[in-house]
C-alpha cells in the first residue's frame, strides 16, 4: 500500500499540492462552521464547486505551462500597471491575512495537546516553516508538501464511522438550498473564497513553471511542452481538485452530524472544532483527547502545507512584477528578494495573531476576504486563458472558458449580495 501511494504521488505534482493546500486550516474552520451552523444546508456547494474549481485551476496551470511565466508576469506583459498592482494588492493582503489566521490556528490546535504558551508555539511554527521553505530544494520540498496532504484523511474516515441519515445527506448534496440572509451568504462567500482562492491561482501557475525547470523543459525561457504534458497537467489538476472537494464534503458532513445535530451551532474555539472528530476514536478510552490529537495533527500538518503555499504565491507574484529572480528551485543567495518577500509576509502574518483576534473567527474572515478578492482575478484569468496571442493552440476551449466565466459570475453575485445585505 505504501509503495502504491508513493508511485501515485510521483505521478502528481502542483495539482495535488494545490488541492490539499485548498483545505488549509482556514478551509477546515470555514467548512466546520458551515456544517455546525447550517447542518447539511450548504453541502451542495461541494458538488457545485467541483467543475468550477477544476476549470479555474486548469486554466491557471495551463497559463503557467504554456507561457513559462507566473500569472503576475503575464498580466504585466499584457495589461497596464494599474491592473497589475491592483491585482498584487489583493493577493498580498489576502495571503497575509490567511497566513496570520493559519499560524494562529496551528498554535491554538497545538495547545489542545501541549500546555505551552501560544506565543512560543507560533514563533516555533513560523521559524520551522521559514527554514523548511527557504533551505530545502524544490524537489524535496514538493515531496514533503504532497505527503502532508494525507492529513485530510481523518474526515472522510469519520464520515463512515458515524451513523448518517444518508437519504437526507444525498438530497442536500445534489439539491441546492438557499437562504437570503446575511449569515447564510457570509458563510457561503467564505466557502467559495476558501475553495476558489487567489493564492491557488498564482501558486499553481508558478509551480507548473517550476516543474518545467525541474524537467528541463524551459530553454531560454521558452517552454517546450507537448500535448501529453498538457494531458498530464489536466489529470493532475483533476485529481487534486476532486480530492479537495471530497475533503470539503466530508468536513461539512462530519460537522453537521456531530456538532449541528447535537445543538452546537457556533464553532468559537479549536476545541469546539476538534469535537467533530470524536466519533473517530469513540471506541477508545479518553476519546476526547484522542480526537484533539487527530484534529491538531491535521491542522498543524495542513498549516505546514498551506502557509508556504500562501507566502510563496505572494512572493512569485510580487517578484515577477518587480523583475526579481524567483523560484523555490533557487538557493537563497541567488534569490534574496524572493525569499525576503516570503519572510516578510510570514512575519506580518505572525504579528496579526497578537492584536486580539479569535483564531477561528480570523480563519472564517480570511476565507470571506478571499471570496471577494478572487472576483477581479478571475476576470483576468478568463481573458488570458482564452487569448490566442498569449496561449496559442493551448488557449481555453468553449467548455473551460464557460466554466471560468461562470465562476466569476457566481462569486461576484455572492460578494455583491453579501455586501448589499450587510448595508441593510
Amino acid at each position: 500500500m505504501f509503495k502504491g501511494l508513493r508511485n501515485f504521488f510521483k505521478k502528481t505534482g502542483p495539482g495535488i499540492i494545490t488541492g490539499a493546500a485548498d483545505d488549509d486550516p482556514s478551509g477546515i474552520a470555514t467548512y466546520t462552521q458551515t456544517g455546525a451552523q447550517f447542518g447539511y444546508g450548504q453541502l451542495w456547494t461541494a458538488v457545485a464547486m467541483l467543475p468550477l474549481i477544476i476549470a479555474v485551476q486548469e486554466a491557471c496551470a495551463r497559463i503557467g505551462a504554456v507561457t513559462g511565466k507566473g500569472i503576475a508576469a503575464v498580466v504585466k506583459e499584457n495589461y497596464n500597471k494599474k491592473i497589475l498592482f491592483g491585482t498584487l494588492f489583493l493577493i498580498l493582503v489576502a495571503n497575509t491575512i490567511n497566513i496570520g489566521a493559519d499560524i494562529g490556528a496551528m498554535g491554538a490546535a497545538a495547545q489542545l495537546i501541549f500546555p505551552i504558551d501560544f506565543t512560543i508555539l507560533t514563533l516555533l511554527f513560523t521559524a520551522f516553516i521559514l527554514i523548511l521553505e527557504i533551505f530545502t530544494s524544490y524537489k524535496t520540498y514538493a515531496r514533503i508538501l504532497k505527503w502532508l496532504a494525507l492529513s485530510l484523511l481523518a474526515y472522510p474516515i469519520t464520515v463512515f464511522l458515524v451513523q448518517q441519515p444518508w437519504g437526507e445527506i444525498l438530497r442536500a448534496t445534489f439539491v441546492p438550498h438557499l437562504e437570503f440572509n446575511f449569515g447564510f451568504l457570509f458563510i457561503i462567500t467564505g466557502v467559495l473564497g476558501t475553495t476558489i482562492s487567489p493564492y491557488m491561482f498564482f501558486w499553481q501557475a508558478s509551480e507548473e513553471v517550476e516543474e518545467e525547470k525541474e524537467k528541463h523543459l524551459l530553454r531560454n525561457g521558452i517552454p517546450h511542452i507537448t500535448k501529453k504534458f498538457i494531458r498530464t497537467l489536466r489529470l493532475d489538476t483533476f485529481i487534486g481538485m476532486l480530492s479537495s472537494e471530497i475533503s470539503t464534503w466530508s468536513i461539512i458532513v462530519v460537522a453537521a452530524t456531530v456538532l449541528h445535530a447535537n445543538g452546537i451551532f457556533d464553532v468559537q474555539t479549536t476545541a469546539d472544532a476538534a469535537r467533530a472528530l470524536e466519533p473517530l476514536v469513540q471506541s477508545f478510552p479518553h476519546a476526547g483527547m484522542l480526537s484533539k490529537i487527530i484534529f491538531s495533527t491535521g491542522v498543524i500538518g495542513l498549516g505546514f502545507l498551506g502557509i508556504p503555499v500562501l507566502s510563496a504565491s505572494a512572493s512569485y507574484a510580487l517578484s515577477e512584477a518587480l523583475n526579481l529572480k524567483s523560484g523555490l528551485n533557487l538557493k537563497l543567495k541567488k534569490a534574496h528578494g524572493f525569499y525576503g518577500i516570503i519572510t516578510i509576509a510570514t512575519l506580518i502574518g505572525l504579528i496579526i495573531n497578537f492584536i486580539g483576534i479569535n483564531p477561528i473567527q480570523a480563519l472564517v474572515f480570511s476565507a470571506v476576504f478571499n471570496g471577494v478578492a478572487a472576483v477581479p482575478l478571475l476576470f483576468l484569468i478568463a481573458r488570458i486563458a482564452r487569448n490566442k496571442k498569449i496561449m496559442g493552440e493551448y488557449r481555453s476551449g468553449v467548455l473551460s472558458h464557460t466554466f471560468v466565466w461562470l465562476t466569476f459570475g457566481l462569486m461576484a453575485i455572492s460578494a455583491i449580495t453579501m455586501f448589499y445585505l450587510l448595508a441593510q
